[in-house]
């Protein structure tokens, strides 16, 4: 029999905990990470607690009550091979279908070897979304050709923003978005061109080097100008960017700019898979919350 466990919604410094335990597992979170999921949506984070421990967590993302997702699935490894996180899982599943309207999608990027145990969840494979990793130079500068179309995004309407990233995410995220476009120790930068928003990105400073994510652009050659100012940011390190296989362009985008596949995950569903602008997500936000 499992360990009894009571699931119970975590508080603020608790998430800080969760964090570092992702940490711990390679998953490189930044800097300032718990502040905007927190902000997204404070009642997604659930804990394990056994004994008066916390003993494992994830996150069950509502946006709106329209999609779900499910991040952050840590048990503390001396308490694995229990059935403590089979019990954690399922609660968190069943929560999060409690949260949403009848019939919402849930997403989840799970690690390939998960990909079973999430199947017998009700969960469908989708696609693979792939980590891949470049050396930024130190002295890395981006080209001055089409300077003027790349802006702060501090300068773009925010509605502009939010119908952007409407098109290539699954549901509205207007706390996540003003929590994350505005994160410190990171650089959002959005391409404007006649008088319309053609992409956006965001890199932010992690335990290593740097990420991108989301990368959302009308094209490739938006991707590459968002790409290269980006960069600059994280000249001198590690930079990170999590491209989707369902867009090949992509990948190709990737490997073009020299980065070398590092990690993947596999995103799955449960319920009917969104309808997205896959052709233009050439990074995706976080494997925590989609």
């Amino acid at each position: 029999m499992p360990d009894k466990l009571t699931i119970r919604n975590m508080t603020r410094p608790e998430v800080d905990v969760l964090i570092e335990w992702a940490a711990q597992e390679g998953w490189n979170p930044g800097f300032h990470d718990a502040d905007a999921f927190w902000a997204a949506d404070s009642e997604a984070f659930i804990a394990a607690e056994r004994g008066g421990m916390l003993v494992g967590g994830g996150t069950i993302t509502a946006y709106q009550n329209e999609f779900g997702f499910m991040g952050f699935f840590i048990i503390r490894p001396e308490y694995r091979g229990r059935g403590l996180g089979n019990t954690l899982w399922h609660a968190r599943r069943d929560r999060l279908l409690a949260r949403l309207r009848p019939g919402a999608c849930i997403g989840l990027d799970g690690v390939f070897a998960m990909q079973d145990y999430y199947a017998r969840g009700g969960f469908v494979f989708s696609h693979r979304n792939m980590r891949f990793r470049a050396e930024i130079p130190e002295h890395y500068g981006a080209p001055l050709i089409d300077e003027a179309e790349i802006v702060p995004l501090t300068s773009v309407p925010f509605a502009w923003i939010q119908a952007y990233d409407r098109i290539c995410f699954p549901a509205l995220r207007t706390a996540f978005l003003k929590a994350w476009t505005n994160l410190p120790d990171a650089l959002a930068l959005g391409c404007r061109r006649e008088g319309k928003l053609a992409g956006y990105g965001v890199v932010r400073r992690c335990r290593e080097g740097c990420k991108i994510g989301p990368l959302f652009a009308n094209d490739n050659r938006t991707a590459g100008m968002l790409y290269k100012h980006l960069a600059v940011f994280a000249a001198g390190g590690p930079l990170y960017l999590d491209a989707p296989e369902n867009n090949p362009a992509a990948i190709e985008f990737a490997q073009r700019h020299e980065m070398s596949e590092v990690f993947g995950c596999a995103r799955m569903y449960l319920g009917q898979p969104p309808a997205l602008a896959h052709a233009r997500i050439f990074g995706v936000t976080t494997f925590e919350l989609g």
